[in-house]
This record gives structure tokens, C-alpha cells and sequence, in this order.
């Protein structure tokens, strides 16, 4: 909203109204407010929710530490959602495709995890929200993001090709203002609304996912990229709830995921690093690097609360919520499949899951008594058991966050 009053004040010549102009600028506001609304405001927000008797239900599972957290305020995934939206809609341009998509992925997955919360709080339900219900409301974000991804002329790459290069029928030019971009190997670039994504590791690195289905006319791709949104949606949302075991182990992953995600939504949206970096160049993705800064500085606030002995938890309203809007974010600048890497934790954590129940029906199935492989799942839980500090889980998680963000981003040139 406020790019739009400072764009029209600096046709006046308004003293400071031009750096609204300025990506970098936006973005160091979004995360200056974001820190503001979580660290200032997120003391308000804890007490009020102490008042309403707004407390986590913590089943005794034999973990140290674990009884003394029952009783503290949850739903914080409230302040991390306004944390996230607010800055958002004073400094992005609204009308860009991006931005909505993000903002609709956000409110629905959080409201999605609130009614789970809700009825886990109020209802003193500690099921909450029925699974096929929480899955069925992934699948819709997925369906309405795949459908915007993939049909809204809005949404395209440019992609830089030789100059022998040939058009095919389908395919159009890029507008003059990128056409006039010469490039220094005679190239060019062309526009295409395919939805090519970049492999990792790979030179050469982009795949389409029409080639699947062998559609040269790209008519029937929809059929493999919509359902590989909503998969990648549900794996990811659900990795971040499983993460959220232990005092700021999700909050602290997400915002080193976001960082790392910056980066990317900033290059694949210059034209110039596009170029030097030999990657695809995605117009109008710098609105992007707006919302994913509010992201990282709603993580960074709420981690001032949310760290060991937290003072707040999330709550699925903000669990589900960051896997969501890192999913979402991920498959718009076209690194989706960097996802098992820059996620690692979150894959790691579900995978423990997984890996546990499904060897404990089988081998009970087998030998009449279930057997496990861990500890406890997730797997932060098993260090646990191990006598490890709750904080030095954490801390060493981080850490494995922050190696696995920086190898994602040494992708850009590691082919």
C-alpha cells in the first residue's frame, strides 16, 4: 500500500518517495517491521494469551523438561502470520501474481492450523483437527497455486539461448526493454510460460515438466506440475509441524531456509545476475524478495520468544504455515527440487516418521512385536532419549541448516 502512495507522491517530487522504487530498499523495511511487530508486539501478544488460559496440553512422553512447558501460551503462529502479511502489504506491489499467490498460500495454510489449534485449545481436543481434513486443505493450496503457476500469462521465465536459436511456434520474444539486453556471448533472451524448472547439479540445468508426457504443445502439463505442487506442499508443511518439537528448532530452521531462499528470488530476478550466473530470469519475481524478507525477520522475532525455555510456542497455525510458504515460495522461483536439500532438516524429521511406523507395523506384523528404529520419532526426540540438551539438539540442528542452506546456494554455479 505504501509503494503505491510514494510512487504517486514522488511524481511531485516528494523528498524520499523514490526509494520506494528501489527492491533493496522495500525489503530492508519489510524485515525492520516484521523484527518490529514480533519482538515489540510479541511481549502483548504472549500476555494476552496467558490471560485467556491459552496454553499447550503436553503429553507426558518421558522427555526431560516436558512437563515444566505445559501451560505456555501457544497459537504464537498468530504474531508470525501478521508478522509475515503486514509488511507485506504496506511494501510489495499487490497487483503482482507472486505476491497474491504467497498471501493466499499464507492465510490458508494458517488458517488451517488455526482451526487445528483452536479446537485443541478450546474444544480441549488434543486430536485436533481430524488429518484427512488438514490434508484436504493442503491439497486446495496446492490445486489454487499449481493452477496460478501454471495458466496466469503473468507467470513466465526468460530463458538466454544461442543466437542461432530458433523459436518455436509457441514462443515469443521477451519485451523490448529485456530484448535490448545484450549479452556478452551474442546470445539472447526469449520468454516462455512453460514451466521449466532449474535441475541441481546439472549443466544444462532445466527440466520441463511437459516432456514427461511427451506434450510438445505444452497443453497437458498441468497434469504433472499441479500434482507435484500439491505433493510438494503436504511434504514440506508437514515436515516443518514435525520439526516443531523442541524450543525454537522450526522457527530457527525456517528462517535460515528463508535466507537461503532470498538469494535465489533476488538473482533469478535481476536480469544481470541471471545472466552472469547462467540461470533462468523470472520478471517480476523481485516482489518476491519483499515477502520472503518480512518471512525471515517474523522467524528471527519470534525465535526472541520461541528460544530455549520458550516463552511462546507456534502452534500448527504457524508450523504449517512456514512449510507451506517455504514449499510455495520454492516452486515460484523454480527450485523445487533443490527442496530435499535446502529442507534437509524438515526431510530428515519426516522421514524419521515414517521409517519408525512403517517398521514397527511390519515387524509386528512379522514377528508379533514392533520393533523400532529409533528411539522416539521425530528424530529429534530420539536425541533426546540420548540425554542430549534440548538446546544442543537445536543448536547442532542449526547448524546442519546453515551447511545445507550454503551447498544450496553454491548450486547456483556447481554444475
Amino acid at each position: 500500500m505504501l509503494y503505491y502512495l510514494f510512487h504517486y507522491l514522488d511524481k511531485f517530487n516528494f523528498p524520499g518517495a523514490g526509494l520506494f522504487e528501489f527492491i533493496s530498499f522495500r525489503a530492508s523495511m519489510a524485515l525492520i517491521l516484521s523484527l518490529i511487530i514480533s519482538i515489540v508486539f510479541g511481549k502483548k501478544i504472549i500476555n494476552l494469551l496467558k490471560r485467556q488460559q491459552i496454553g499447550e496440553t503436553v503429553r507426558d512422553l518421558g522427555l526431560a523438561g516436558q512437563v515444566e512447558k505445559s501451560g505456555t501460551p501457544t497459537m504464537g503462529g498468530l504474531m508470525i502470520l501478521a508478522a509475515i502479511l503486514i509488511p507485506t502489504l504496506l511494501f510489495a506491489k499487490l497487483h503482482n501474481v507472486y505476491v497474491l499467490t504467497m498471501v493466499l498460500a499464507t492465510v490458508w495454510l494458517g488458517f488451517i492450523g488455526f482451526i487445528d489449534d483452536y479446537i485443541k485449545v478450546f474444544k480441549k481436543n488434543k486430536k485436533g483437527l481430524a488429518g484427512k481434513f488438514k490434508v484436504i486443505g493442503q491439497i486446495g493450496v496446492g490445486l489454487i497455486v499449481g493452477s496460478i503457476l501454471y495458466f496466469s500469462d503473468d507467470v513466465q521465465v526468460h530463458k538466454k539461448v544461442s543466437a542461432e536459436y530458433v523459436l518455436s511456434a509457441d514462443e515469443e520474444e521477451v519485451t523490448k526493454e529485456h530484448s535490448a539486453f545484450k549479452t556478452d556471448d551474442n546470445s539472447k533472451w526469449i520468454s516462455t510460460r512453460d514451466m521449466t524448472t532449474t535441475i541441481p547439479f546439472v549443466k544444462g540445468n532445466e527440466f520441463n515438466y511437459n516432456w514427461l508426457i511427451g506434450d510438445s504443445q505444452k497443453s497437458y502439463g498441468w497434469l504433472i506440475f499441479i500434482p507435484v505442487v500439491i505433493f510438494i506442499v503436504i511434504a514440506v508443511s508437514n515436515g516443518a509441524n514435525m520439526t516443531d518439537g523442541l524450543d525454537g528448532l522450526a522457527t530457527g530452521s525456517s528462517a535460515i531456509i528463508g535466507l537461503a531462499l532470498a538469494v535465489f528470488a533476488y538473482v533469478s530476478s535481476n536480469v544481470r545476475f541471471s545472466e552472469y550466473l547462467n540461470v533462468m530470469y523470472i520478471p517480476f519475481a523481485e516482489e518476491m524478495v519483499i515477502f520472503i524478507s518480512a518471512f525471515v525477520g517474523a522467524c528471527i522475532g519470534f525465535l526472541w520468544y520461541n528460544s530455549y525455555p520458550a516463552q511462546i510456542f507456534m502452534g500448527d497455525t504457524g508450523s504449517l504455515a512456514l512449510g507451506g510458504i517455504i514449499a510455495v515460495f520454492a516452486i515460484s522461483i523454480r527450485k523445487e527440487l533443490l527442496i530435499p536439500v535446502l529442507c534437509g532438516v524438515f526431510l530428515v524429521e519426516n522421514l524419521s516418521v515414517i521409517l519408525q511406523v512403517g517398521y514397527f507395523k511390519i515387524t509386528k506384523r512379522r514377528f508379533g512385536e514392533g520393533k523400532r528404529i529409533f528411539l522416539m520419532a521425530p528424530l529429534h526426540h530420539h536425541y533426546q532419549k540420548k540425554g542430549i540438551h534440548e538446546a544442543k539438539i537445536v543448536a547442532r540442528f542449526w547448524i546442519i541448516g546453515i551447511l545445507l542452506a550454503v551447498f544450496t546456494i553454491v548450486t547456483l554455479k556447481l554444475r
